[in-house]
């Protein structure tokens, strides 16, 4: 079999490393949960070029476009399989007014963006453009109402523009050029009611919450699922009182958790860090875990049944804004760390779908650890991107308990890390895809996985991987971090032994009997 080091070999060297050795064992029989694959979801904030720029350049633009939006987005974002895509905001959601973003373009009153850099808002992009993108991608639609500075009749109203087939609104929808209702099942019930959307106590917002929901109705057959504004991190006072005072009036309740170096000014280079800085954020990173237990279990308490969802529909890295972009608009670039962010967490999110039925990472294009990044006409992929699109074979998959025995680090703040990160799953047509992450910037890894249960007809494999940590793809050199094939594996006496280089992430696919 070709080793796949060769390959890299042509790509960049790979220093003499010492080898170190890690087991892991699947358990097919046992797996029950489904990975509801809108762990995969995005979010769309009016704010920077995510939106415009970054999805929407209007049907008078030079910029090849399908109906306004990026043809080069559509075609990244359709590869990508996105299920479901999270809109206005964030913070700008309760400040967003929808009635401003309907009819025609040339009559939409302008705003200025308070949260994000105080630059102007055209609302050129509204209710009609979002969902119908939606449309194209095919992907759910989860729209954030306004709780903050709305009304209860501005959310009820909305809720019937986007959803009735009959009435003064779905005539004023009909006026605007969309006959049929579209199908809109999420709606967040207010954002950051903690912070951004209010600065409440979570007594209050839960009463809000009670009132405000009750009048977003259920039209002609469309299900509204409806989602609470929940905590940010460890506020687990705030998740307590929610399952106290709001219960089953909500069908999910969201959960806010960044990676971020601290909240002292500086959060650090996303390109410019040192080898500390990043064992830190994939211990910062991994602390999600722990973290969604404890709201878990506040939620199990009064919900044992797990009726209630918990949505983590905000996370992923947060890092300074990139030198000589306009402060406020969250420009980051994404390197070879954030793609192990990007893993890693996924990797945890699988083991809780039993109620983690939805998570948006932040954000879709050109803000924080997006997906795509765009500068006029041109459009590359992030590390971050080649993640999700490896990952999401796990989309809908059956998740397969397994355990590792691995190395591990401590690093500062008393955190622990895992030298390996791995998940399994096993797909409607019966393929088992394991995701492996060696987080070790020096050493390789041999794993050795137990597949003595196992008829093994053919495996293939993809890995992603660059000379160094910071690595990243810029406009001039966008393919400097992408997957390419991987084969340095082998099976002996019942075992898959997969030979790891440093700093690698690597998806496996086995066809099995």
């Amino acid at each position: 079999m070709k080793s796949m080091l060769v390959i890299l070999a042509a790509a960049f060297t790979l220093s003499a490393q010492a080898q170190r050795e890690a087991s892991v064992r699947i358990y097919p029989e046992q797996g029950k949960q489904v990975i509801d694959k809108n762990i995969y979801g995005q979010f769309a904030e009016h704010l920077g070029s995510c939106i415009y720029g970054g999805l929407w350049v209007g049907p008078e633009s030079d910029i090849p476009n399908v109906q306004g939006y990026r043809t080069d987005v559509l075609e990244a974002l359709k590869k990508l399989q996105v299920p479901v895509l999270r809109w206005p905001g964030g913070c700008f959601a309760d400040e967003y007014h929808w009635m401003d973003g309907i009819g025609p373009k040339e009559n939409r009153p302008r705003m200025v963006n308070n949260n994000w850099g105080g630059t102007v808002e055209d609302n050129s992009f509204g209710t009609h453009e979002f969902l119908n993108l939606c449309e194209l991608i095919g992907c759910e639609p989860y729209v954030s109402l306004n709780v903050g500075s709305g009304t209860v009749e501005e959310m009820a109203k909305w809720v019937e523009y986007m959803t009735a087939e009959d009435g003064p609104m779905a005539k004023l929808r009909q006026e605007n050029g969309r006959e049929k209702p579209w199908k809109v099942k999420y709606i967040g019930v207010g954002n950051e009611s903690w912070g951004c959307g209010g600065s409440m106590r979570p007594e209050y917002y839960a009463d809000l919450y009670r009132r405000y929901a009750t009048y977003c109705r259920n039209y002609n057959g469309n299900q509204l699922f409806k989602v609470a504004s929940g905590a940010s991190d460890y506020d687990y006072n705030w998740t307590k009182t929610l399952m106290q005072q709001v219960g089953n009036r909500m069908h999910g309740l969201s959960l806010h958790y960044y990676t971020v170096l601290g909240w002292d000014g500086s959060k650090g280079s996303a390109t410019d860090f040192t080898d500390e800085d990043y064992y830190w954020a994939l211990g910062k990173c991994l602390e999600i875990e722990p973290v969604m237990r404890k709201h878990i279990q506040i939620m199990d308490e009064y919900d044992p049944k797990k009726q209630i969802a918990l949505l983590v529909d905000e996370w992923g890295t947060w890092w300074d804004e990139e030198p000589g972009t306009i402060q406020g608009h969250l420009y980051q670039q994404n390197t070879l760390r954030d793609a192990f962010v990007a893993a890693l967490t996924l990797n945890v999110f699988h083991k809780y779908t039993d109620r983690v039925r939805m998570t948006n990472i932040a954000q879709i294009a050109n803000v924080l650890q997006a997906m795509v990044l765009t500068d006029g006409d041109k459009m590359l992929l992030t590390p971050t991107y080649h993640v999700f699109e490896m990952y999401k074979v796990h989309q809908n998959a059956t998740y397969l308990p397994l355990d590792v025995i691995c190395d591990k680090m401590e690093v500062r703040d008393n955190r622990e890390i895992p030298m390996l990160s791995v998940s399994a799953s096993r797909d409607e047509a019966g393929k088992i895809h394991i995701s492996l992450a060696n987080v070790d910037l020096k050493q390789s890894e041999t794993v050795c996985i137990d597949v003595s249960n196992l008829r093994l007809k053919t495996i293939n494999g993809r890995i992603l991987t660059a000379p160094e940590i910071q690595s990243h793809n810029t406009f001039e050199h966008p393919d400097v971090v992408k997957p390419i094939p991987f084969d340095d594996f082998q099976l002996k006496e019942g075992k898959l032994q997969v030979r790891m280089p440093a700093k690698s992430i690597i998806v496996l696919e086995i066809n099995a009997q």
